[in-house]
């Protein structure tokens, strides 16, 4: 298997390489000008480590994958086209008042709760931009109004008049019934071809969401349009970069799906997020290989720390109408929680409070943390670190930075003066802080799940997550991490080890059992013919990548729920057809099942009703995965090395600093054990071990930290 991988974050640019039984892991700080010079610098150092030359490495791989955050940056920047909106006329209003709540969507809880000082997001289409439709279909998709045609070629007109860059065409129940949106795009392509100078698109929302509610189907649409030109000229550059360097089959990009496409069968919105989700897919596949239980993963980067949940036997959650920046959507999406808590994350004092405020802010990668000496002047955990003794200042991130203790320490010296502390005693404050904030989210994330801490292993990566993994884990009540091999690219590994895979889902109104018949389904030939034209869909999908269609696998999910209770829970069902009531009956019971263990078996109420509302089928072909062993440590222990150095290191919770010993990657042969403190150094990462905590090291490089109790630390 030769293939790369590439997570660019909005510091680092991670990159991984698979070369036959060979795996390499760099870094890169991103170029943001140019995404580009960020990857070739990873890759470089790739190659110069494989002993092959840049062209080389690309003409003989098989994939390269992308995973990126860039859609997430551009729409925090808000730097988008000038969009216009189509939509049935008495609907002007929909996206405005987008359901009476929108100031509260993706906002922390406390924010909601201050109506007085409530504000929403400032909108990415105006009003003055939102055009009406003659036109009316009812729910089924028949029609009442028949689409008035010149009025349309007015009202397009008007908009391309005003600049528009983009179109969007959202009607009622176009997902029961696409006609009319098809027949705006017909005549937008009469009076408007592509081969113009300065085409404008048009993006249709039946092709984008296949879910009913105009709302989240107009907002999932125009932030496809909002990001469609960002990402094609971002990632187009990208294809044009490995054309030059000699790569010649099509670029891959990661989903939020979970899966990973070529770019024209992307859409912009499946970008969002999709760097964080791949390393939720390599936690999911490492927990299937090893057989271990519930995973909660953290990926702390130098931005964000981003969460997600992956239960025993590999099943990870989504969310199926996700919250992106500020808008509600209608996509599947691998379910993440982010957090603005990283290692560029800026310290400041807050003087209404008196206290120390840690986020979410970032110095990104231009200037960066004050400590990389490129020209930043504000505290960051890193600088935080950096002053408590746990980082290398000659061989940070594989010494391709070195560290400044002078620009560290004088960028404490604001948050010392007002708070009458040492520069040691300021950065105890920032990581406990840091630590706190980020073990509350996960705290928080299993709560909402029904889960208890003391259930889950942490899995901590990222290029901070082992440093910080320790302090995280005790705050949560959670007493065995594991940092995974590659744990500093994880993400990147996650995307190396994807399938090819697309969903497609349609919104139905079908009654498994209907309480008010007394009648349990028969209609298999409506329900199968649904399951089919998904099936269709997404075959096509990947039949146009040139995957050949003997490997296709697919697989039905239903969304389904009680009559009366508005919970909705989606399930995997075993068929892909109906053939009987027997198979209805095996559903229904498979989803008490389901529901009674996620909200308890006292709410399963099959007797009011039960009803499917969403069909989704996800399509795939299964491509070669990363093997990642057994990843429990080995019962037989090795020698402990002896440390490379010592240093002196300050613990939150402890007033004198300890003799620290430093090892470094000798420490990460299997079955070596270290008492805490400790910190192992093998270049890529730093993994410190707190006081009170034991490292134990698997295979690969993966490393265990289990909380000691007080009779292990008398051992």
């Amino acid at each position: 298997m030769k293939r790369v991988a590439v997570d660019i974050g909005g510091t680092f640019t991670d990159c991984f390489v698979c070369w036959e039984d060979a795996f390499q892991q760099t870094k890169a700080l991103t170029t943001h000008q140019n995404l580009a010079l960020g990857f070739n610098e990873a890759l470089d150092e790739a190659c110069t480590r494989l002993g092959v030359s840049r062209r080389q490495l690309l003409s003989e791989v098989d994939s390269v994958r992308y995973g990126t955050t860039l859609g997430t940056n551009a729409l925090i920047e808000r730097k988008g086209p000038k969009i216009g909106l189509l939509i049935t006329q008495g609907f002007q209003s929909t996206v405005p008042i987008s359901r009476g709540r929108g100031y509260a969507e993706g906002i922390p809880k406390d924010q909601i709760k201050d109506l007085s000082s409530a504000t929403r997001p400032l909108p990415i289409v105006p009003i003055d931009l939102i055009r009406p439709v003659r036109e009316r279909l009812d729910y089924q998709g028949k029609v009442l109004l028949r689409i008035d045609e010149e009025h349309t070629r007015r009202q397009i007109r008007e908009l391309l008049d005003t600049g528009v860059q983009a179109i969007v065409v959202t009607l009622v129940n176009a997902v029961a019934n696409p006609a009319h949106e098809l027949k705006v795009l017909e005549l937008f392509m009469q009076d408007y071809p592509p081969h113009l100078l300065g085409a404008v698109p048009m993006l249709l929302s039946h092709q984008v969401s296949g879910r009913k509610g105009e709302y989240v189907r107009a907002s999932s649409t125009l932030i496809d349009a909002y990001l469609h030109s960002t990402m094609y000229f971002a990632m187009s550059s990208l294809e044009q970069n490995l054309r030059d360097n000699g790569y010649l089959l099509p670029m891959l990009l990661v989903h939020n799906t979970g899966g990973m496409a070529q770019i024209n069968s992307t859409d912009s919105l499946q970008t969002v997020h999709s760097g964080p989700v791949a390393g939720i897919h390599a936690a999911e596949t490492l927990s299937r290989q090893s057989r271990m239980g519930n995973l909660i993963c953290g990926d702390m980067g130098g931005t964000s720390f981003d969460i997600g949940i992956v239960v025993s036997g590999g099943r990870k959650f989504y969310d199926f109408n996700p919250v992106v920046d500020r808008w509600l959507v209608s996509i599947p999406m691998v379910h993440l929680v982010s957090l603005g808590a990283g290692g560029g994350s800026i310290a400041r004092y807050d003087p209404i409070f008196r206290c120390i405020r840690v986020g979410p802010e970032s110095a990104g990668s231009d200037p960066g943390p004050a400590c990389y000496d490129r020209g930043g002047i504000n505290p960051t955990v890193t600088d935080a670190d950096f002053i408590l003794g746990y980082l290398d200042g000659e061989n940070y991130a594989n010494g391709q930075i070195k560290l400044n203790r002078r620009r560290a320490r004088g960028a404490f010296e604001d948050i010392c003066d007002a708070l009458d502390l040492d520069e040691v005693g300021a950065a105890k404050m920032v990581k406990q802080l840091t630590d706190g904030d980020m073990a509350a989210g996960l705290v928080r994330e299993l709560g909402s799940k029904g889960y208890r801490p003391a259930e889950f292993v942490f899995l901590a990566y990222g290029g901070n997550g082992p440093l910080h993994a320790c302090g995280i884990a005790d705050k949560a009540g959670i007493r065995t991490v594991l940092a995974p091999p590659f744990s500093s690219v994880f993400s990147a590994c996650g995307g190396a080890a994807l399938n090819q895979m697309h969903i497609h889902e349609k919104n139905v109104t079908f009654g498994f059992y209907n309480k008010s018949l007394a009648k349990i389904f028969t209609g298999f030939e409506e329900f199968n013919a649904v399951v089919e034209q998904l099936k269709q869909r997404g075959r096509l999908d990947l039949l146009r990548q040139g995957l050949p269609e003997e490997k296709i696998r697919h697989r039905v999910e239903l969304d389904m729920r009680y009559s009366i209770q508005k919970m909705e829970l989606g399930i995997v069902i075993p068929q892909t057809q109906l053939t009987s009531t027997t198979d209805v009956i095996e559903i229904i019971e498979l989803f008490n099942t389901e529901f009674g263990k996620r909200f308890g078996v006292d709410s399963v109420s099959t007797e009011s009703g039960v009803w499917v509302t969403t069909v989704r089928v996800v399509s795939w072909v299964e491509l070669h995965s990363i093997e990642f062993g057994d990843m429990h440590p080995p019962q037989r222990k090795v020698a402990t090395p002896a440390p490379a150095a010592m240093r002196s290191c300050h613990f939150v919770g402890y007033d004198n600093p300890f003799d620290t010993p430093v090892y470094d990657d000798l420490a990460l042969a299997p079955g070596v054990a270290i008492d805490g403190p400790a910190i192992v150094n093998p270049g890529a990462t730093t993994f410190l071990v707190e006081p009170g905590w034991r490292y134990e090291s698997a295979v690969q490089g993966a490393v265990w930290l289990f909380k000691q109790t007080g009779q292990e630390k008398q051992r």
